[in-house]
């Protein structure tokens, strides 16, 4: 017997070391201390606390998710801003589940097949007191067994928060994905 679950990930140490030397779009990033904290960390999947050394980055997430893969996004693929700790930082960088520190009242979710091309949107309105409602709406996403990632992105503007990857439990014994 297989379940299918499915893991949130920000982005990889090894990513992120590159991305602050210089970013996705070529540029040399700009650290400041964040004055009000809020900013949503693609490193540790939570919000910069006032006080704390971030950076404005562009990021690809497709991209760089294709280049482990094989697959070719195409036009799919873009590349915009996300913050990221100016210095390394000990956060979180997976887990089972949404992360719920991450949510806003608007977020879709854009779900991506094996190829790197888009297969749908869904589009949850919920307050932050009801983000743990989310991991519903992605299992029905994840249902589609075409469905291999979900990118999650904020409504208003239209930025990356954090990917959502398929992963495959086997039963003991079966030798099946």
């Amino acid at each position: 017997m297989t379940t299918t679950t499915y893991e949130a990930l920000a982005i990889a140490p090894t990513v992120l070391k590159r991305l602050r030397e210089r970013d996705d779009a070529g540029l040399v990033p700009r650290p400041a201390v964040d004055p009000q904290g809020g900013a949503p960390l693609r490193c540790c999947l939570r919000h910069s606390e006032a006080g704390e050394r971030i950076a404005l980055v562009s990021y690809a997430p497709l991209r760089r998710w294709a280049a482990e893969t094989g697959a070719d996004p195409g036009p799919y693929d873009e590349c915009g801003p996300v913050f990221v700790h100016a210095e390394e930082c000990a956060g979180q960088t997976s887990g089972p589940g949404y992360p719920v520190g991450l949510h806003g009242p608007r977020r879709v979710l854009r779900a991506y097949d094996a190829a790197g091309r888009i297969l749908g949107g869904t589009l949850v309105e919920l307050p932050r007191e009801r983000a743990a409602e989310v991991d519903g709406v992605l299992r029905e996403v994840f249902a589609d067994p075409a469905v291999v990632l979900v990118h999650v992105r904020a409504v208003e503007f239209g930025c990356f928060m954090v990917e959502i990857r398929r992963r495959w439990t086997v039963a003991p014994g079966t030798g099946r994905r």
